[in-house]
């Protein structure tokens, strides 16, 4: 006897698949429920699962019920208002039989429709409709990628590449293939055991013959194996190339003085919802982290959130480490560079004309998209009235404002999502 064992990596999750329909099907109402989400949990709760729920009046599926057709007539005992040919006025709302908030009455009523929604599902659902604008494949790396692809089915292979579909369908064929022959035979034989038990005894040598071979028939018929190696069949993927560009990302964080704690922590927040998106949504990307006061240097990752390092303010010198390291090591021919910088918008006043001039001249032509977020509830500063003039020369420069923590979520999102193609 042959037992199979399925292998597969959903094996200790059947209803994967269900699920995945579910939240394809009910896509509109889920997005929904994770917008209204968002709004309730801070920054650092973002890459969490959540527990959502949808009304049950969005989930329902249409039926078909049976009514009484054509045209017809009741009588109903008790009436004293109405005659033949009258019209009654519609029914007010809350009479029906509708699926109400019962209140503290004894209707029933049903609760929407809840369930938890895994880290990976939260994350596709709140990036979907995010990219990086401008991502053109200027030049492909010289170490050539690939990507798995489906490619039929191979005879051998590991078991948890096992296509049991395709294995036992092979096994059928196999076993109709191979005792036809013999079924064919044993129907005859029997029908001929029949025929001669009518005329002749039972010892007739010719109604022992046909015992006999009934006999091997069915024990040739019951040797085939239900499932043979030879019916195996493994799933075969192949590597195909695939075209792959690379991707940098620069994000420059003003850390001077005039930067509160407020600021700065709302600072924080859109580049960790940043660097978030940017590890989420693209495999091969480099992010690359510079913050500034007076002066300006490349810092980890972990230097550029934990940090409490503060002094005086001159953003130029952010801009002039930029330019540096895409001139030394993210050459524009080879890479897609994006930039994002953030700022309270305070500087000197000199030096607000040399950023304009240095994004405008230098930074803007090797970039594809530069991002600027001036973090105040105030007034603009000196720095936005300056950079209000390079959208005039390069469309490819965006800026927003963001006044408050609940503005975070609005500008990340005008500033990275999708272009009409």
């Amino acid at each position: 006897m042959v037992h199979l064992i399925d292998r597969r990596l959903q094996g200790k999750n059947k209803s994967a698949g269900n699920r995945e329909r579910f939240l394809r099907r009910y896509k509109g109402q889920i997005k929904q429920a994770v917008e209204r989400a968002i709004k309730g949990r801070s920054i650092t709760e973002v890459e969490k699962g959540e527990k959502i729920s949808i009304p049950v009046k969005d989930i329902n599926e249409p039926n078909f019920g049976h009514a009484q057709g054509g045209v017809w007539e009741t009588v109903r005992p008790g009436n004293k208002e109405y005659q033949k040919g009258d019209q009654l006025q519609r029914p007010k709302g809350g009479s029906g039989q509708g699926k109400g908030k019962a209140g503290n009455s004894e209707e029933t009523s049903e609760d929407d429709f809840a369930f938890e929604l895994s880290r990976d599902e939260f994350l596709n659902v709140f990036f979907e409709d995010l990219e990086l604008p401008n991502l053109i494949k200027t030049q492909l790396k010289s170490v050539t990628e690939f990507k798995q692809q489906r490619a039929g089915y191979k005879l051998s292979g590991t078991t948890s590449n096992i296509h049991v579909l395709r294995s036992l369908r092979g096994a059928l064929g196999r076993r109709i293939a191979v005792g036809g022959g013999s079924r064919k035979r044993l129907r005859e034989a029997e029908a001929e055991l029949e025929e001669l038990q009518r005329t002749a005894f039972e010892d007739d040598h010719r109604i022992l013959a046909l015992k006999q071979e009934i006999r091997k028939l069915r024990i040739k018929i019951e040797a085939i194996p239900f499932i043979d190696p030879i019916d195996l069949r493994y799933s075969n993927r192949i590597l195909v190339p695939k075209p792959t560009s690379q991707a940098v990302m620069f994000c420059i964080m003003d850390v001077s003085g005039s930067m509160d704690q407020a600021k700065k922590d709302a600072s924080k927040r859109f580049f960790i919802l940043l660097y978030l998106f940017l590890t989420r949504a693209y495999e091969k990307i480099e992010v690359v982290f510079i913050r500034h006061h007076t002066q300006a240097s490349e810092v980890t990752e972990d230097e550029f959130f934990n940090s409490r390092e503060s002094g005086g303010t001159v953003v130029s010198s952010a801009l002039h480490l930029l330019k540096k390291i895409i001139e030394e090591r993210y050459a524009s021919s080879d890479w897609n560079t994006y930039v994002a910088q953030a700022s309270d918008g305070d500087n000197w006043d000199n030096d607000s004309i040399t950023c304009r001039n240095l994004l405008i001249n230098s930074i803007m032509p090797m970039v594809q998209y530069y991002a600027y977020v001036e973090i105040t509830d105030g007034e603009p500063q000196n720095l936005w009235e300056e950079y209000t003039q390079i959208p005039a020369h390069h469309p490819h420069f965006a800026m927003q404002k963001i006044e408050s923590p609940a503005d975070i979520y609005p500008v990340f999102r005008e500033l990275f999502k999708k272009q009409p193609k």
